[in-house]
């Protein structure tokens, strides 16, 4: 479970890096205000049209009694729009590092340079880095419509489907989320998809712990701009970890240990 305290202490990390150099925060915003502003309208055609969709779904139950009829489409108003918001979160994130790829590359970089070591570059065109981006971004939202689909029909299950459910929702979006987010730095390093989801699997709980609360927090309007620069910053500090852990500590010249390999990377098999 300190994997999950561990997590949100990265995204934290994240934030703080950000405040302490403001140009950059500032940089960070521009691609999240362009993007918000379509996925409010969005959202706000959706909150609008929530009802009629359900109506038309549903025609067996034009006949139905009260409080039946109204608790049913009423539910499965609810549900078609969390189901809604579940996926803008997911997308937000894909659309706004695709949109702003060269702002968050370049976050990502000083943020390895501020905190020393390699900083890795990619040595890609522009185009071939969005290129792959898409493509991986498009491949994750595959995989998020499907478990997407799959809760939407545990939705209907009593009880459990306002309880249980959601909370997996959430853990599942948490989860893709970071993974998006750190691909920005791990893409750098040359880690394609296939890699970067086999090193996040590894460590879920650590994931989740920064993913999750950030998708919480992305519920709340207008907040999921502010965050992204120091979302970008803290998934490029976890990735730096992930990928290459705290050697260990120097015993000093003459030591046994003195004259050992480096410790090789958590990926690596």
């Amino acid at each position: 479970m300190s994997d999950l305290g561990a997590g949100f202490g990265y995204l934290m990390k994240g934030q703080r890096w950000v405040a302490r150099h403001g140009r950059w925060f500032g940089f960070g915003l521009l691609p999240g205000l362009v993007t918000l502003v379509v996925y409010a309208g969005a959202l706000i055609g959706l909150g609008y049209g929530a009802d009629d969709l359900v109506g038309w779904a549903t025609p067996f139950a034009d006949d139905w009694s009260s409080p039946w009829q109204g608790l049913l489409r009423t539910g499965l108003t609810a549900l078609v729009f969390v189901f809604g918001l579940f996926l803008a979160v997911i997308t937000f994130t894909a659309v706004t590092l695709l949109v702003g790829q060269p702002f968050y590359e370049s976050l990502s970089e000083e943020v390895d340079r501020s905190e020393g070591g390699e900083v890795p570059e990619s040595g890609l065109p522009l185009w071939q880095e969005l290129w792959i981006s898409a493509r991986d971004s498009v491949r994750i939202l595959l995989r998020v419509a499907l478990y997407g689909i799959i809760l939407f029909a545990c939705g209907f299950i009593p009880v459990i489907g306002q309880t249980v459910v959601p909370a997996i929702g959430f853990c599942v979006s948490g989860y893709f989320l970071a993974e998006e987010l750190t691909a920005v730095a791990l893409q750098r390093r040359g880690m394609v998809l296939k890699d970067r989801l086999v090193l996040l699997r590894g460590r879920r709980l650590l994931v989740l712990g920064f993913g999750v609360p950030l998708v919480l927090s992305f519920l709340i309007p207008f907040v999921a701009v502010f965050l992204m620069p120091g979302a970008v910053a803290g998934a490029t500090l976890l990735a730096r970890d992930l990928v290459d852990p705290d050697p260990a500590p120097d015993n000093g010249p003459g030591t046994a240990d003195s004259g050992d390999a480096p410790a090789p990377r958590a990926w690596s098999a």
